[in-house]
């Protein structure tokens, strides 16, 4: 791909992925059903997919700017195989999943890689793992499953976001306010409803799956986000 290089474009690095501030400019914010007004799709379609991601024009200098996009997932995707050895998702089995003792049921892949944008199915008892192990600074029993230097790092805020959160390294931050006081969450945010909460200062794991997969309107993320703000809610103490 080095007829895609530029001085600019030099600059990105694994983090700018991380945190969705690669600066390339991507569509997402509309159905998938929008065909090619859908950089998500044109990608899937592309023969090289993470040629067409970065053959995208850059709109911002990488760092300085939040722009959420599947594309970014789809490079981490490369890189954790050409690093390892493996697709992502032998390497997640392995490494994560196994340890945790979840089984899952199968995680895509498109063009020879595991789709880091989605196609993971999980169930809701194990994506509660996933978040019990973030609580637990990566710890699962007795075995450190992730370093607790990467939860930590991973974690903390690096950019601001949109709707008034922050973002990580692929978590969003966020604040729900219960009468008067806000609690702060670490939140994986999936298409479709699909989300676990951490809220660390309740030792609380909330799971959520939806079928959200077409609505972008602000109804079906309030209906998404209720359902969390309910069960926080009902377990803070009352007063």
């Amino acid at each position: 791909m080095s007829d895609l290089r530029t001085p600019e474009k030099d600059r990105l690095l694994l983090l700018h992925a991380l945190n969705m501030t690669m600066g390339l400019e991507w569509i997402e914010a509309a159905p998938a059903t929008g065909g090619f007004a859908n950089d998500e799709v044109r990608m899937r379609l592309a023969h090289d997919p993470c040629r067409y991601v970065l053959s995208r024009a850059l709109i911002s200098p990488a760092g300085q700017a939040f722009h959420y996009s599947t594309g970014a997932l789809a490079l981490v995707s490369a890189v954790v195989r050409k690093a390892t050895g493996h697709p992502l998702d032998e390497f997640a089995r392995a490494n994560l999943f196994e340890p945790l003792g979840i089984s899952g049921g199968g995680w895509n892949r498109y063009r020879g890689d595991t789709d880091a944008g989605g196609g993971l199915r999980l169930r809701s008892r194990e994506m509660a793992k996933i978040g019990q192990l973030v609580l637990a600074g990566g710890r699962w029993g007795e075995r450190q499953i992730v370093s607790k230097d990467w939860i930590e790092t991973s974690t903390a805020p690096k950019i601001e976001a949109t709707d008034d959160q922050l973002y990580g390294y692929l978590w969003w931050l966020g604040r729900s306010r219960v009468g008067r006081r806000e609690v702060p969450w670490i939140g994986a945010l999936g298409r479709g409803g699909q989300s676990i909460r951490i809220v660390p200062e309740l030792d609380l794991v909330v799971v959520v799956t939806a079928g959200y997969y077409q609505d972008y309107s602000p109804q079906a993320f309030r209906v998404q986000y209720s359902v969390f703000w309910d069960v926080l809610r009902a377990t803070l103490p009352r007063g």
